[in-house]
């Protein structure tokens, strides 16, 4: 008898079929090559945040005795066994793609090699970098009774080192035992000089570096073997905020406690020394989590190592540099253009200076009186930070709230946070129990007929290296009523208010997925009346239980749904008289698909909204998140094509099937990627003399 499927999928299971579809990338040998080469690095930094968040979690429910199944019908226990299982062939299907394109680069002149495969010259320029920089900076950590197991940090690379006195006997006698921390302030490529006339590229790891010079570390002495080791942690963040009194100084002790998280996955070479290993497991206390690796660990070193690759174009993807928007002419003023016209931005094929220039043209404008946004991730060198700054000294009534709990980006966080209260900028950190993921920006300006609000709401974050890397919308409007809202929601966040019947948006955790059930129950009454219902929803994630048995609801009345989800999806389509109605495709190509857009068909009178929130229990529920609607006709047009583009692609798409997996999209017709086809930006937004 056919064992009955769930009506949900798991939301860990899931994710890791999102992996497999970033490995499949780095697998297809129609990606350029040192694309591949990146594709595979992001799998290994994918799986890290996963291990020492989402496995941590798991792993803390059994060590707290739970046994409870979750929705999609795992248990705790049930759940940790087959992440371990599917977590560990994909790391095994990992390393054969390492070995195969590694194979690929060699035959482009580009080489991984070894201290032994080196000439005579290359040696001595090792043997010189060794001496100068690495031997410096690296410390030997001996274990032994007076000198305890030294703490492992999480996520760093390690050398497991047995050895014993020269001239003392094996028999009978245990070797001793030292750890080494390949210092991360070192790059873990080194790229070895070459001839001039040489075409060849060669590169060595800097732990092979080590372990050729090891005897340098301990004379009198003799290394009987050494073992790379990676140990994660869990780092996940868990905050008393009630009893905080002080936000900013609870997350930067949390900081220095996520150092000691219980560990949660221990990474080893195959060939490692049974000694060592014997000693790593019993003093990090770690046997399930144990990974036996066919090659380097920690392969995100080959992003940087594509990056070090001089020239090779055509194992590149073709350059593309984003489009400055015609709206905004390089001779215009942003807010001049705003106030006519509302404008719609998509990232990375549109340029993100726009956002940039508008918040400098505030900053410098006499007129404007306020500034105020919303700052989860920020790049590293951020034009905004500095726009801010200097309105703020400009005398500006400047507000920024910083969320200090964006996973990871916490420290980065704190020390804007800083930098910009130094300047004078008003700082809000965060509300207590939620985080404020509401991309939002606001500039009040005097004027004329009084006060004027321009308003920029965005489905990504405020990040200038982000914008060019990953698929988003930005709205930048003047609409009165937009404009209403975002300054009550500020003044929600940042004062108190009490919470408002909103004009046009809809603010989570207290009304937003209300608004979506609502807006889903219209399109099912439309259906039921026998009228055309549509739904089509972009997002990141979807696992709330209560979206999707809305969903299904919908599916068995009638609507017409189609899901374009890049990541973890619960929801599983194709059941007999529950999903027969939804598609589900997710989208993995050059851009990281991150907007949120959803449309309603409503009966002909289409809406569109853009949000900053993916369909999770965390974003609808336990975070300050938005959904605005687009009302001008041309842009709603606009995001509707940018749907339809996304929905047509049968290159880069998958397809969830009934029995949980993704499939590639079958190929009827003439191949269609719909990233490439969105470049052609000026196309879809009607500008024929713009086409190149």
């Amino acid at each position: 008898m056919t064992k009955q499927l769930s009506a949900y999928l798991n939301r860990d299971l899931s994710w890791v079929e999102f992996n497999r579809r970033v490995l499949q990338e780095a697998q297809d040998q129609r990606n350029p090559l040192l694309e591949r080469a990146k594709f595979l690095s992001i799998v290994s930094s994918n799986l890290d945040e996963f291990m020492s968040v989402r496995v941590a979690g798991v792993h803390e429910q059994i060590r707290a005795g739970l046994t409870k199944m979750d929705f999609t019908g795992y248990s705790p226990s049930g759940l940790w066994k087959r992440l371990q299982k599917r977590t560990k062939d994909m790391v095994t299907e990992q390393y054969r793609t390492y070995r195969e394109i590694v194979k690929c680069l060699s035959k482009e002149g580009i080489f991984i090699r070894e201290y032994s495969e080196l000439t005579i010259t290359a040696q001595r320029a090792i043997a010189d970098y060794y001496n100068e920089i690495v031997f410096p900076v690296i410390t030997p950590m001996a274990v032994d009774q007076s000198r305890p197991f030294p703490h492992v940090h999480t996520k760093e690379l390690y050398l497991a080192v047995t050895l014993r006195m020269e001239g003392e006997e094996e028999e009978g006698c245990e070797p001793l035992f030292a750890i080494i921390q390949i210092p991360s302030i070192l790059p873990r490529c080194f790229a070895i000089p070459s001839r001039s006339n040489s075409k060849k590229q060669e590169f060595i790891l800097l732990e092979d570096i080590i372990t050729t010079f090891i005897d340098s570390l301990f004379t009198g002495y003799e290394v009987e073997s050494v073992s790379p080791f990676r140990l994660t942690r869990n780092s996940d963040l868990s905050l008393d905020e009630e009893g905080a009194e002080d936000l900013l100084e609870e997350i930067e002790k949390e900081l220095r406690r996520r150092k000691w998280g219980n560990p949660v996955r221990l990474e080893v070479e195959c060939d490692i020394d049974a000694y060592a290993l014997k000693v790593l497991k019993e003093e990090l206390e770690i046997e399930e989590g144990l990974y036996m690796i066919d090659g380097p660990l920690d392969l995100s070193f080959m992003m940087k190592l594509s990056s070090m690759v001089n020239g090779h174009d055509q194992l590149r993807y073709k350059k593309f540099d984003p489009i400055y928007p015609f709206e905004f002419d390089e001779d215009k003023d942003i807010m001049s253009v705003i106030a006519e016209r509302d404008v719609l931005l998509h990232h990375p094929f549109e340029s993100f200076e726009p956002v940039n220039e508008f918040v400098w043209q505030a900053a410098k404008d006499p007129d404007v009186l306020a500034i105020k946004m919303t700052m989860y991730r920020v790049s590293g060198q951020s034009s905004l930070v500095k726009a801010l700054e200097y309105a703020a000294a400009a005398g500006k009534q400047v507000t920024v709230i910083v969320e200090l709990k964006a996973r990871f980006d916490e420290e980065n966080n704190i020390a804007w946070a800083k930098q910009l209260e130094k300047a004078g900028c008003h700082v809000v950190y965060g509300l207590v129990g939620l985080k404020i993921h509401a991309k939002l920006l606001l500039v009040v300006r005097r004027e004329k007929h009084g006060l004027k609000r321009y308003v920029h709401v965005g489905t990504g974050n405020y990040n200038e290296s982000t914008a060019k890397l990953y698929t988003d919308i930005g709205l930048m409007t003047s609409n009165d009523v937009i404009g209403s809202d975002t300054s009550a929601l500020f003044n929600e966040i940042t004062g108190y208010s009490v919470p408002r019947d909103w004009e046009a948006f809809a603010v989570a955790p207290a009304g937003l997925k209300a608004r979506l059930l609502k807006l889903i129950d219209r399109e099912i009454e439309h259906a039921r009346a026998g009228k055309e219902a549509k739904i089509i929803a972009k997002m990141n994630s979807l696992s709330n239980q209560e979206m999707i048995d809305k969903l299904y609801e919908a599916s068995r009345a009638g609507v017409h749904i189609d899901l374009i989800v890049r990541g973890v999806c619960c929801l599983r389509p194709g059941l007999p008289s529950i999903s027969e109605n939804i598609r589900v495709i997710s989208i993995v190509d050059r851009y990281l698909e991150h907007s949120r857009i959803v449309y309603f068909y409503n009966d002909g009178e289409e809406e569109v909204y853009l949000s900053s929130a993916d369909w999770m229990t965390r974003n609808l529920e336990k975070r300050v998140e938005l959904l605005c609607p687009v009302f001008d006709s041309e842009l709603k047009n606009l995001l509707i094509v940018i749907l339809q583009l996304n929905l047509a692609d049968n290159v880069k798409a998958r397809a969830l099937g009934v029995n949980g997996q993704y499939e590639r999209v079958a190929i009827d017709q003439a191949p269609y990627r719909s990233q490439f086809e969105s470049q052609q930006v000026e196309r879809w937004k009607g500008r024929k003399e713009y086409v190149q």
